[in-house]
C-alpha cells in the first residue's frame, strides 16, 4: 500500500468532521449553538428597547443609533429623553415646562421653583440615589446638571467602558461558534470567509460607535457592520446544527 493510499485510509489523516463527533459532542455543540442563538436575539431584542425613540419617533432607525452616539446638538440629553424612550413618564404640559426651563438655559432658581416639583411627581421614583438603579439622581440640582446640557451622545468614557466589555464577551462567543463551525464540511475559501466575518464585523461595529460619535453618518456603519455579524452568525449556527444531525460520512477514499 502506497504513502496516499495509507493516508487516505486513515481517519486522523482529514480533518475532523460533525460525523466524526461522539453523541455527546453533538449533543454539547447543539445545545452552545442553541443557547449563543437565543442570546442573540434577546440582544436584539434589548438594542431595540434601548435605541427605539431617541429621535422622538416610533420605531428604530439609523437617526436613533446617529443621536445615541453623536447626540442631539441641537438640544440637550434630557429633552431627547423626554421626547422619546421617557415620553409616556411625563404628561405635555409638564413636559412643555421643562423644555422651557431648558432652553432658558436651565437656571438652578428655576429648578427649585418650578421642574423640582414636576421631576418629584413624575421621575424621583427611578431618578434618585435612594432607587438604587444606574440613571441620573434628579432630586439634586447638581444631579440633572449633567443632562440638562447639550446632549453630545454618549461620553468616551461610556464607550470605552462599553467596548471593551463587548470586544471580550461578543468576541468569546465568536470563539466558540467558530470552534464548533470548523468541524463543518464545506468550500475552504467559503469556510475561511465565514470564519472571519464575524470577527471583522465586531470590531467594525464598535469601532464605528467611536468615530459616529465625531461625525453621525457612520452610523450606517454601526447597522451594517451588526448586519453582517447576524447573518454570518445566522449560516454558522444553521450550517453547523444542520451537519450535526443530518450530514452522513461518505465512504469515498480521500473524502475531506
Amino acid at each position: 500500500m502506497s504513502e496516499q493510499q495509507q493516508m487516505d485510509s486513515c481517519p486522523a489523516a482529514r480533518p475532523r468532521r460533525f460525523y466524526d463527533c461522539t453523541l455527546n459532542e453533538k449533543l454539547l455543540y447543539t445545545s452552545f449553538l442553541l443557547l449563543a442563538g437565543l442570546a442573540y436575539l434577546m440582544a436584539l431584542g434589548y438594542l431595540y428597547s434601548s435605541f427605539e425613540g431617541i429621535d422622538g419617533k416610533p420605531g428604530l432607525s439609523v437617526d436613533d443609533i446617529a443621536e445615541n452616539y453623536y447626540g442631539n446638538r441641537s438640544g440637550t440629553r434630557l429633552e431627547s429623553a423626554l421626547r422619546g424612550p421617557m415620553a409616556s413618564y411625563i404628561d405635555i404640559e409638564q413636559r412643555h415646562h421643562v423644555v422651557e426651563w431648558l432652553k432658558s438655559g436651565a437656571s438652578e432658581s428655576g429648578y427649585d421653583s418650578k421642574i423640582r416639583p414636576i421631576l418629584a411627581e413624575r421621575c424621583f421614583g427611578c431618578h434618585s440615589a435612594a432607587s438604587g438603579l444606574p440613571v441620573p439622581d434628579f432630586t439634586s440640582y447638581a444631579g440633572i446638571k449633567p443632562v440638562a446640557n447639550v446632549d453630545t451622545g454618549v461620553s468616551l468614557h461610556s464607550l470605552m467602558k462599553v467596548s471593551h466589555i463587548h470586544l471580550f464577551g461578543i468576541g468569546l462567543v465568536a470563539l466558540g461558534i467558530g470552534l464548533i463551525f470548523r468541524f463543518a464540511l464545506l468550500p475552504a475559501w467559503f469556510q475561511h470567509t465565514l470564519t472571519l466575518v464575524p470577527f471583522i464585523a465586531i470590531f467594525t461595529d464598535i469601532l464605528a460607535w467611536f468615530v459616529t460619535k465625531w461625525d453621525p453618518h457612520y452610523a450606517y456603519v454601526v447597522v451594517i457592520a451588526g448586519a453582517f455579524l447576524g447573518v454570518a452568525w445566522a449560516a454558522q449556527i444553521s450550517i453547523s446544527l444542520y451537519q450535526i444531525w443530518f450530514l452522513k460520512c461518505r465512504v469515498t477514499p480521500g473524502n475531506n
